[in-house]
């Protein structure tokens, strides 16, 4: 690994006195490479929070543009970026936030057919979109590359998180207990509730978002205690959170290790 600069070392100083981070995290934080699915009001808190922790290479997917509505929650963006591609968007803002971070922008909409080739050189995933078809391919490309997921959801005032590594973490392999998201989320429910349609606090997906991103450290710089086979909740309204195991499913069509 290469060794900081000077700017480097101002820049992670509060990063590097941490005993669970420390030099040897920090490092860890540049080599990575993360992927966000979504650079919408998850995607976007997690993104500004992962460029500014150092993370070494950003790999942003979204094939959407920004729209007057989603400034009310999606931090990244500005009134002039109205109608603008949000990936070159959020390319250009975070790289003025940490020009040491390598961002790829790809307009592209993940799907069954692309996921594993998007996906294959990433060490972590953040799936922060509203689509339960993206969501379930994000998991089966996942899973079959052996890559950690976190995932977040939102809707009105509450909002979830899990980690999930169901499948080989770089050669290693993962405790066969542990579930992938389509044993938290079986079958793709009768209707998709999205946002625009229910609502959504704005300074949620930013809780959210930014937890994402915090899960996303912890597990490249190995700290702490993964949320894998854990579902966060957390109700805004209440200022309340709970976490739940989740069992792993033994006929999940993604992971089940039944015959």
């Amino acid at each position: 690994m290469s060794a900081f600069s000077p700017d480097e070392r101002e820049r992670y100083a509060r990063h590097i006195l941490l005993k669970e981070i420390g030099g040897a995290g920090q490092q860890r934080l540049k080599a990575a490479s993360i992927a966000l699915i979504g650079a919408g009001g998850l995607g976007a808190p997690a993104a500004l929070y992962l460029a500014a922790a150092g993370v070494g290479r950003l790999i942003l997917i979204d094939d959407d543009t920004v729209s007057l509505s989603n400034l009310q929650r999606q931090v990244l963006y500005e009134t002039g970026d109205v109608g603008a591609a949000k990936v070159a968007r959020a390319e250009k803002r975070l790289s003025a936030l940490n020009p040491h971070v390598d961002i790829e922008a790809r307009a592209e909409r993940l799907n069954d057919a692309n996921a594993q080739a998007l996906l294959h050189d990433a060490d972590i995933v953040l799936d922060g979109c509203d689509s339960y078809a993206t969501r379930y391919s994000v998991n089966t490309a996942c899973h079959a590359l052996g890559l950690p997921l976190i995932s977040g959801a939102v809707g009105r005032w509450a909002g979830q998180l899990a980690t999930f590594k169901s499948g080989l973490t770089k050669g290693r392999a993962i405790d066969a207990r542990l579930p992938c998201y389509t044993c938290l989320v079986p079958e793709l429910p009768p209707t998709e509730e999205k946002c625009s349609e229910v609502g959504i606090v704005g300074a949620l997906t930013g809780v959210i978002g930014a937890m994402m991103a915090l899960e996303a450290i912890k597990e490249v710089a190995q700290a702490g205690e993964s949320l894998a086979g854990r579902l966060l909740i957390y109700d805004g309204l209440s200022a309340s959170s709970r976490i739940v195991t989740l069992p792993p499913d033994p006929h999940c069509p993604t992971c089940a290790r039944l015959p």
